[in-house]
């Protein structure tokens, strides 16, 4: 008898535990220890072989919740991002990334990659045909991420898979702002998916960690680049993150339906001229992600109209709370010209379309007429 799919908030609460085989406790107790047994043991456990009781059990439920084989989880977002490129990038090899991107992952390529001898092409936008003129003999990654940090640009994944499968190439995402709750790229036939579980996994700004998902065989390669970087996670993070993300699909199905009120909201205010959302219906990337996608997102951005300064805007906000990161579950907002982006060129974020004027807003789970509210108290004290 087959058997019967899980739902995603039981998968969230009970997948990847850790028994309480002792006093049979509610929750995964936390192995602290650094030092294992090595004789007469089925498995030499470590912490830098990402195998402690802890680590080993969050993995389940992350490979889970993102239909894989296998996950890892690491001590950023950057870690896994790092270790899953060169895990399959060598001397001479060549990866193509999309254009609009993380800030930091812009940095590792473009500061790290010619170290090694790694040659990497940015497209000119995000669609397939954008990938495809980049791709060279020697290319052997295409890296995406839809949504994208911080325009909310959508990659038609299934198009990127079937090029990427054509030039028999491994595809990579950053499914970050999407999460497992709105997106599984797995399902669409991507190779490896990778988190900054800082973000929507750990949702209350609390802890810092990445995560990387595959098939056994494509994990097994990266284990292998993993043990020798060091970026494991502490086990008292590991128990934090498998502890938050049992709300995982509470907290983003909540925000999904704020953002895409805020987002409408800001639409059609007299004070903003644009805002990137691809939930709403004049978003160019809409129908894509209507058609790999559950839900929107938590995220989006918008531009104030001219004569507004967006850093005093900021300043006046009273709930909302002007903030580096992104997806816990209060509202933040922040500037990529001087956060996520900052480290990049002022022609580089010009050539990406970002502005120095762009506000990033990340929408928590409060009373979306609150945080009309207070956009409007702002907006109303910088015209004074």
């Amino acid at each position: 008898m087959t058997k019967k799919k899980m739902g995603l908030n039981t998968v969230c609460t009970h997948v990847g535990d850790v028994a309480d085989k002792q006093f049979k406790g509610a929750v995964s107790p936390i192995y602290l220890s650094t030092s294992y047994a090595f004789e007469d043991v089925e498995l030499k456990r470590y912490p830098r072989y990402f195998n402690t009781p802890n680590q080993e059990a969050l993995s389940k439920k992350i490979a889970k919740l993102e239909h894989a084989e296998k996950a890892m989880i690491f001590g950023s977002g950057m870690a896994a991002i790092s270790t899953a490129m060169f895990a399959f990038l060598k001397k001479g090899d060549h990866v193509v990334l999309q254009e609009t991107l993380y800030g930091g992952t812009f940095n590792l390529v473009t500061q790290e990659f010619e170290k090694y001898g790694i040659e990497y092409s940015f497209t000119d936008g995000w669609e397939a045909k954008d990938f495809k003129k980049e791709i060279k003999k020697n290319t052997k990654v295409i890296y995406v991420e839809t949504p994208s940090n911080p325009l909310l640009t959508i990659t038609d994944l299934k198009k990127v898979v079937k090029l990427a499968k054509k030039h028999k190439l491994l595809t990579m995402i950053d499914n970050t702002f999407a999460s497992p709750v709105n997106q599984n790229p797995i399902d669409l036939g991507i190779d490896i998916v990778i988190h900054s579980a800082t973000k929507y996994l750990g949702g209350h700004s609390d802890i810092l960690a990445g995560a990387v998902v595959g098939s056994k065989k494509h994990m097994d390669q990266i284990w292998n680049t993993a043990i020798c970087y060091g970026g494991s996670l502490s086990d008292f993070t590991v128990w934090m993150l498998e502890r938050s993300i049992k709300t995982l699909g509470l907290r983003v199905k909540a925000q999904n339906r704020n953002a895409k009120k805020m987002a409408q909201f800001l639409d059609s205010h007299k004070d903003i001229s644009k805002v990137y959302y691809p939930g709403l219906k004049s978003h160019p990337g809409h129908e894509v992600a209507k058609a790999q996608m559950k839900g929107y997102g938590g995220m989006l951005s918008f531009e104030l109209k001219k004569g507004i300064d967006p850093t005093k805007f900021r300043k006046k906000l009273k709930l909302i709370k002007p903030s580096m990161s992104l997806a816990g579950v209060e509202s933040t907002v922040l500037s990529p010209t001087q956060t996520s982006h900052a480290l990049l060129t002022p022609e580089a974020r010009k050539k990406q379309g970002i502005k120095d004027g762009l506000i990033r807003f990340s929408v928590g789970i409060e009373s979306p007429q609150d945080l009309m509210d207070d956009i409007e108290q702002a907006i109303k004290a910088c015209k004074k």
